[in-house]
């Protein structure tokens, strides 16, 4: 008898099962992954795994009704009509549908895609999924796998020996009466299942196929509630009679865990006196709420209860089932199918074994088994696979990693030094020559050599373009002090050229170092804000492992020569130069010309010479101030370009050693969610 409340048949939420870890070898599941020869399933257009799963009905007759009910007709008065017809039988089941292979695959390549970044416990119960399905695959799916599970004196064994049609299994009051699984099948070819399910070869039974109507005390016909003879719609059935699960024994509940991870679907024999039981609830319903599509819960002995205390026991039952999540079939929605019967009298009997048949011929629970199998996997991975918030490593976070980047390496003074160093040459090149005495005296050294005091001209020696190691050259990589540097007649502390004011250049890296490390902090908070817990973790080493020698490439970077962008020295240069000499010469040959003139007699022609004398005096500096207004543009220019060049060379080596570690990971990550969202979801969601 079935029970039906729609108050309580409400679709519940999933819980998930967790089964113990164990190793796990990913394998892609494939078509050709089954070694069987079954022929391809053309009924019903299957592929691969399975797609289109075909169903042949049995042909309408007198012995066979239509699916709406009514009685076959047939245009013959041959005596053979009121015999019923043979049933064509199902075409063989070659696979999974398309759908289960596609999330199937979603999980491998998310497993895949976290390895070493989730915790092996997780990884290892998705790996074991994928494992199941492909033994699951490589075996019979004409078969169904069904177990008989409860509690000690529920009456298993003797609702397996009505199912059975034989007594097959021993049922008796001592406990336990079942100390190993012990399986019975209806029809031919599941000794690789049982092999997997480990029931040994003198613990297989096989149903007996005798007619029903040459059984004594049985109708002809099958009756409601009778618990006689197997039914044909039970071919491909392989039932399974489990020990108790509250068994005394500690391996017979090992045995029975370990079985209920294999088995296609769960028949729960429960009696009125234990069926709000906390283990049974606890421990096996609450966690195998997820899959309800594959749950059977039978209330035995009902025999023992009076009058309406059946449906009463009953309601309870299923309410109880409702607060664990088991969500209920009625009314045609998908679910767990509960009723009450006695194995004992028979009462019942026959609806289980109808809704059995059923099942069974469906060719579906492996499928849906595994489908459940999924859901839990997608489950325990979407805690930390699904961030909230997560918006990724944004534009503004680059640029602000790039901007102390430049900062830790003074880009900017060092633009600010080149452009007071391209003046202070202009100066010395263009000034009087009295000039360049007093800066040569004031900074107490000898002259710049010529090729230190230039920018370094195109060729080898000048480095390359920005990119790759030449932008970010390695710890072997010389350092050379900048041309700027060496021309401004200071002796450089720091890769940048500019003067710590310590003559060690200690401080100067220790503050460089504090501003790398306190980019790369700030860009992984940016890049890790929102993900979750493992993925954040895994973001952040790889920023910290990429800090790592960071400080000493920048140095190295912004020490290497600029490149010649720009001549060596400016031609007018050298033409106000010798300007500037001849106007000395004009200097010393008026000075002279005047003494002759004035030691001549006072008399003398001295206007010209004074006035020569002064032009020449006052044209030196005078062209030299004209000479320094007109180097402050390209001075600004040279500034800008080392300023450019030093940030473009400390960007590089921060994407090279962090932003693209950062990023290929950030990618790695939205590639799994994805696929853990076609995993939980299905196709249609990546």
């Amino acid at each position: 008898m079935a029970w039906n409340d729609g108050l309580i048949a409400r679709r519940a939420p999933w819980a998930r099962v967790t089964r113990p870890a164990r190793p796990f070898d990913i394998e892609r599941i494939r078509p050709d992954d089954r070694p069987d020869d079954r022929p391809e399933d053309t009924a019903g257009g299957s592929e691969g795994f399975g797609g289109t799963r075909g169903e042949t009905e049995p042909a309408a007759g007198p012995g066979n009704r239509t699916r709406d009910g009514r009685a076959g007709e047939s245009g013959s008065a041959s005596p053979a009509q009121d015999l019923p017809a043979a049933p064509v039988p199902p075409p063989p089941h070659t696979g999974f549908s398309r759908p289960l292979r596609t999330r199937l695959e979603a999980l491998r390549e998310l497993v895949g895609l976290s390895a070493a970044r989730l915790d092996a416990h997780t990884l290892t119960e998705a790996g074991h999924v994928l494992d199941e399905a492909v033994a699951r695959h490589r075996l019979s799916l004409d078969h169904t796998v069904v177990a008989l599970a409860g509690a000690g004196g529920s009456g298993k064994s003797t609702l397996f020996n009505a199912l059975a049609g034989a007594p097959v299994s021993e049922a008796g009051i001592r406990r336990p009466t079942t100390t190993a699984p012990l399986a019975c099948t209806w029809s031919d070819g599941a000794d690789g299942l049982l092999d997997r399910l480990g029931v040994p070869s003198a613990l297989r039974r096989r149903a007996p196929h005798h007619p029903r109507e040459q059984r004594p005390g049985l109708a002809p016909d099958p009756q409601p509630g009778d618990a006689g003879g197997p039914a044909p719609g039970l071919d491909g059935l392989v039932l399974l009679d489990l020990p108790d699960h509250d068994s005394a024994v500690p391996g017979h509940r090992r045995q029975v865990d370990r079985l209920l991870g294999l088995v296609d679907a769960v028949v729960w024999v429960v009696d009125p006196e234990k069926y709000a039981d906390a283990v049974l609830h606890e421990r096996y319903l609450r966690p195998l709420a997820g899959y309800d599509e594959v749950t059977f819960v039978a209330l035995n002995q009902t025999d023992r209860l009076p009058g309406d205390a059946v449906h009463r026991v009953l309601h309870d039952l299923r309410r109880l089932l409702d607060e664990d999540g088991l969500a209920v079939g009625e009314h045609g929605e998908p679910g767990a199918v509960v009723l009450a019967l006695s194995a004992l009298t028979g009462e019942g009997v026959g609806e289980l074994r109808d809704q059995l048949a059923r099942f069974v011929a469906a060719r579906t629970a492996a499928e849906r088994r595994l489908a459940a199998d999924v859901d839990g996997a997608a489950d325990r991975l979407a805690p930390v696979c699904l961030a909230e918030g997560w918006t990724g490593l944004s534009a503004r976070g680059r640029e602000e990693f790039e901007d102390r980047l430049a900062a830790s390496v003074g880009a900017a003074a060092a633009g600010q030094a080149a452009e007071r160093a391209w003046l202070s040459r202009a100066e010395q090149a263009c000034g009087t020559p009295w000039t360049r005495l007093r800066h040569r005296r004031a900074a107490g050294r000898s002259p710049v050599p010529r090729a230190a005091a230039m920018p370094a001209a195109d060729g080898p020696a000048a480095g390359s373009a920005l990119g790759g190691d030449a932008a970010c050259p390695g710890p072997d990589a010389p350092v050379t002090v900048p041309a700027a540097t060496a021309e401004a007649g200071t002796a450089p502390d720091s890769a940048t050229g500019t003067d710590t004011g310590t003559g060690s250049g200690e401080p100067g890296a220790r503050a460089a170092r504090a501003v790398v490390e306190q980019a790369v902090r700030t860009l992984a908070g940016d890049a890790t804000a929102g993900l979750p817990e493992p993925w954040a973790r895994a973001v952040l080493d790889t920023a910290v492992s990429g800090t790592e020698g960071l400080a000493e490439a920048l140095d190295r970077a912004a020490a290497r020569p600029l490149p010649g962008v720009r001549p060596a020295r400016p031609r007018w240069w050298a033409a106000v130069s010798a300007t500037q000499w001849l106007l000395l010469m004009l200097q010393a040959a008026a000075a002279v010309w005047l003494v002759a003139v004035l030691t001549a007699g006072p008399a003398g022609d001295w206007p010209p010479p004074a006035l020569l004398l002064a032009a020449a005096s006052l044209g030196g500096p005078l062209l030299a101030r004209v000479c320094r207004l007109a180097a402050r543009g390209p001075a600004r220019l040279h500034g800008r370009d080392t300023e450019r060049w030093l940030r473009d060379a400390s960007a590089a080596c921060g994407r090279s050693r962090v932003l693209e570690p950062v990023a290929a990971e950030l990618l790695r990550y939205r590639e799994a969610r994805a696929q853990h969202a076609v995993t939980a979801f299905g196709p249609g969601r990546l």
